[in-house]
């Protein structure tokens, strides 16, 4: 499988061929925002990820990055390291976690944890992020245990922790030390978790995978006891038709509800938002919002944000009127939720749009990443939608050529204290990977 097919590979339960129409009496708040190219930002490559034959630093950062207070970065490749992986792809390696230390105006890069393939783990998708306990926690979609196969590496998955180190080795970082909590053994635990954890407030954590369960993916809490972690499947989805194939992890509310998207599936077959609110000793299911792949957008494969007034954010990889896939907000009201279009991102109707989480800085404006279509000559964008006159204005802070700066950012936005971005792209830069879509990959700022 080539790596640009990976993720139409991935969507292989996604959406179906159907007649869309929006005549449901559903109010759609369509706004119109005035396009614009920012002239007044920096941006740079700040590491170029050097290749899968091998490559100590790593290759093909699919999932963006986690910022600390002190201004580190911290993320995931899906190959390269030093595992004795050969991925679907031929490239090598079973995946990294890395780290990129602040230092003066400078970066050095770190390498602090490399896959092995076995019961530790191979291929972490997800992003890493950081617990209560100060550790990193994040998910491999292969590796542990089972008969799985996912890109071409055994395993069905595990979920780990990364503990620091108690020193420094000089200017870098010493290898953090691997717990593997979890590993997934097939269909009934769930198959291919590949997106981050959240933590509840008693310390237990869920996640997603995309397979498993009843076939369609699953809903897992994790649970300390007895020094272990005990995994509960909490939801098994298409067990009523509702979704299927959840490709984002999930967002918690202060009062333990859980919130996700799914990318196919629902009332039209082209994904789902849905809730999980506990109930009694289990949990319900809610629908919020099923997409027709019509204006409203189809084929989510970002997650949700939320905001202090529990409104939820995120974006479509697909339809919307730009041909993009679009960014929407459901506000709850009267017991359920109302969809409201915030903006259609331009595009050429394939699949392009947003794959990770919006990022809102602390006025409310909304930053994210599209994929691009390399068949139709787009790379991707890093884009800004800002509040306008009861409106969204569409600004592209970065577009990428498709060349050493990087190509098909499938990357969240992160700040840090000064209004700087920083975020990857899948290809793209200097690596010796090769293909379809050049290049390794790159981690970039972009500085207002």
């Amino acid at each position: 499988m080539a790596r640009t097919q990976r993720r139409f590979w991935i969507f292989g339960n996604g959406p179906r061929a159907v007649a869309v129409g929006l005549g449901l009496g559903i109010m759609f708040g369509l706004i119109a925002g005035a396009a614009q190219t920012a002239q007044a930002q920096t941006y740079r490559v700040i590491h170029n990820f050097t290749g899968g034959n091998g490559g100590r630093d790593g290759a093909i950062p699919e999932n963006g990055l986690t910022r600390d207070n002190a201004g580190n970065l911290y993320g995931t490749t899906l190959h390269g390291g030093n595992g004795p992986c050969t991925g679907d792809d031929g490239l090598s390696g079973c995946g990294t976690v890395f780290q990129l230390k602040h230092v003066g105006s400078g970066w050095i890069f770190n390498p602090i944890y490399n896959f092995g393939g076995g019961s530790d783990g191979a291929g972490p998708w997800g992003r890493v992020i950081f617990g209560p306990d100060g550790n990193l926690y994040g998910t491999t979609t292969a590796g542990g245990e089972g008969d799985c196969q996912n890109y071409g590496y055994s395993g069905c998955g595990t979920v780990y922790r990364l503990s620091p180190p108690a020193h420094m080795c000089g200017a870098f970082s010493c290898p953090w030390t691997e717990t593997t909590l979890y590993r997934f053994s097939g269909s009934l635990t769930g198959v291919l978790p590949n997106d981050t954890v959240v933590f509840d407030q008693s310390g237990s954590l869920y996640g997603t995978t995309y397979y498993g369960g009843l076939g369609r993916g699953v809903v897992y809490k994790l649970t300390l006891s007895g020094g272990g972690w005990t995994e509960s499947v909490i939801y098994n989805f298409g067990s009523g038709g509702d979704a299927g194939g959840p490709l984002t992890g999930l967002t918690i509310d202060h009062a333990g509800n859980l919130y996700g998207t799914t990318n196919g599936g629902g009332g039209y077959g082209y994904g789902t938002v849905y809730g999980l609110t506990p109930s009694g000793s289990g949990w319900a299911e809610n629908v919020l919002y099923s997409f027709q792949n019509g204006s409203d957008g189809g084929g989510s494969a970002a997650g949700l944000i939320l905001d202090n007034s529990g409104n939820l954010y995120s974006a479509t990889a697909l339809g919307g009127a730009g041909g993009g896939g679009v960014v929407f907000e459901l506000t709850p009201s009267d017991g359920s939720w109302a969809f409201n279009l915030l903006y259609a991102l331009p595009g050429s109707g394939g699949y392009e749009g947003p794959s990770d989480i919006l990022a809102m800085d602390a006025v409310g404006n909304l930053y994210g990443t599209t994929q691009g279509n390399p068949s139709m000559g787009t790379y991707g964008t890093v884009f800004k939608l800002t509040p306008s006159g009861g409106g969204w204005t569409y600004t592209a802070l970065h577009v990428f050529p498709g060349g050493s700066d990087g190509s098909r950012p499938r990357s969240n936005v992160v700040f840090d204290a000064n209004g700087n971005l920083y975020g990857t792209t899948s290809f793209g830069g200097t690596g010796s990977c090769t293909g379809d879509n050049p290049g390794c990959g790159v981690v970039w700022e972009i500085t207002p």
